[in-house]
């Protein structure tokens, strides 16, 4: 009998509930079997893990979710407690349930959900793995790029993903910004904001249907006042952002820097690259070092 094992599979982390939740269907139709039962996220706060777990698991009661509707009892402990598992599939936040409950606790009621046959979905799975022993069956980690691993006794191991999901965040946080900054400077030119979006490692990519007549140095020069401003960038609802005290449409209103001047090292390719397949004009915006 022969089977085939998962090394890394590598997406670009999307902006927006949207391609988030998209992804994390394709990722479980890919790459979790049916009789996978623990599954491990790992990623900062903010980073997209409860997104992903939705688009994964479509129906799964998230037990703190980004709304800030906690789940109590914890329902996966209270059955543990019980000595009786009433579903089939149960979440945990590990960074949030470790405020209230013991770490081996968790872990213990982890191990029972397994025994009785459950899947388990947990959040944050690098902050258990050493109390629970057990790698999980399919790794998740999210930062500037979507990570996705079927673990072996080899590896990889949930402190190897969580190190690059946490040191890459900023750069995903940074480049959503500049983004933002970038349609503010379209709508004060006279232009239509972008309403295409692609993804870049380490910046991103815009599309227009038409190849739009704009002065690229100009926008860029004037991105880059923004950032001088050192403008905080705040969350508003789940459709807008305010920048100082602009309210603006996004996607992914909790994933940014808190202040503009936190964007580092912002360009623009100054020419548009064109797609032939989607016949498209392509600006790219990238952040960071070269």
């Amino acid at each position: 009998m022969y089977s085939t094992t998962l090394v890394q599979a590598v997406y670009y982390a999307p902006r927006g509930r949207r391609r988030l939740m998209h992804l994390g269907m394709l990722i479980s139709q890919r790459y979790l079997r049916p009789e996978d039962r623990l599954i491990g996220i790992i990623g900062d706060a903010g980073a997209g893990k409860s997104l992903l777990a939705r688009g994964m698991f479509p129906g799964l009661v998230l037990t703190n979710d980004d709304e800030g509707v906690n789940v109590r009892p914890l329902p996966i402990l209270s059955d543990a407690r019980d000595g009786f598992f009433a579903n089939h599939m149960y979440h945990l936040d590990v960074r949030f349930e470790m405020a209230f409950t013991p770490l081996w606790e968790l872990a213990e009621a982890v191990r029972e959900g397994l025994t009785a046959g459950c899947r388990v979905v947990v959040e944050h799975f690098d902050l258990l793995y050493s109390m629970l022993g057990v790698n999980a069956e399919c790794l998740v980690a999210v930062g500037e790029e979507v990570v996705v691993t079927k673990p072996t006794v080899f590896g990889p191991f949930p402190q190897e993903l969580a190190e690059y999901a946490f040191e890459s965040l900023i750069y995903r946080k940074m480049a959503h910004s500049a983004e933002d900054i970038l349609s503010i400077v379209f709508q004060e030119m006279g232009y239509d904001p972008p309403t295409i979006h692609s993804d870049v490692r380490r910046g991103f990519v815009v599309e227009f249907s038409q190849k739009p007549d704009i002065d690229l140095d100009e926008v860029e020069k004037r991105i880059h006042e923004y950032i001088a401003l050192d403008l905080p960038i705040s969350y508003h609802d789940e459709n807008h952002i305010l920048i100082g005290e602009q309210q603006i449409y996004c996607s992914g209103p909790r994933l940014h820097m808190r202040r503009t001047s936190d964007i580092v090292n912002f360009r623009l390719d100054k020419e548009l690259q064109y797609s032939p397949l989607s016949k498209t004009f392509l600006l790219v915006g990238r952040v960071g070092l070269e």
